[in-house]
């Protein structure tokens, strides 16, 4: 077992390393902006409260597809974009490495709604921004997405997953990072 987690675990980090170098055969702007329409329109359809948190947000940043993966050592990379008033304002690439009891492989995609100007100047101005060190984000799922009203919203930023395709299992630690990139 130590020699197929050890072989996997290599197998990851050539990945990761990889991901950076995959620079010409990232998606394009016009492919993002794309992605970034469907992922939204899917999103309002399957969850009206997503749609009530978009007319009073800031700015929303959404990532369409990301995709992870692991065995005891995981990774995850995804492009997406930030929306301000429904037009592109910037490009954003999101990773992260785990370490932990944790198996599988999937895909899924996720939007950060930024309620207050606050909160959308710390994404614009951070220099790579790392959840756990910015402002507090509310995780919606399907029972707060249910009592969700303009007069029920009081965090800076909330967080909506979907789209998600695969199985991954696990307990860890993860860091995960949100930089701007130029498209």
């Amino acid at each position: 077992m130590k020699r197929v987690a050890v072989w996997f675990a290599l197998f990851i980090a050539v990945m990761i390393c990889g991901a950076h170098q995959q620079a010409a055969f990232a998606a394009t702007a016009v492919e993002i902006d794309r992605d970034v329409d469907a992922a939204l329109e899917k999103l309002y359809a399957k969850n009206p409260a997503a749609k009530v948190l978009a007319e009073g947000a800031k700015g929303i940043l959404v990532f369409p597809s990301i995709v992870k993966g692991g065995l005891i050592v995981g990774g995850q990379y995804g492009e997406g974009a930030l929306r301000i008033d429904g037009k592109t304002d910037g490009y954003y690439n999101t990773g992260a490495v785990s370490y932990g009891l944790q198996a599988g492989a999937q895909s899924f995609g996720y939007a950060l709604f930024f309620m207050t100007d606050e909160a959308l100047e710390y994404l614009k101005k951070s220099n790579g921004w790392e959840f756990g060190s910015g402002p507090s984000i509310v995780i919606v799922d399907e029972g707060l997405a249910k009592s969700m009203t303009t007069t029920t919203l009081k965090s800076n930023i909330y967080e909506y997953f979907f789209d998600q395709k695969g199985l991954m299992a696990g307990l860890g630690l993860q860091g995960t990072k949100i930089t701007r990139i130029n498209k």
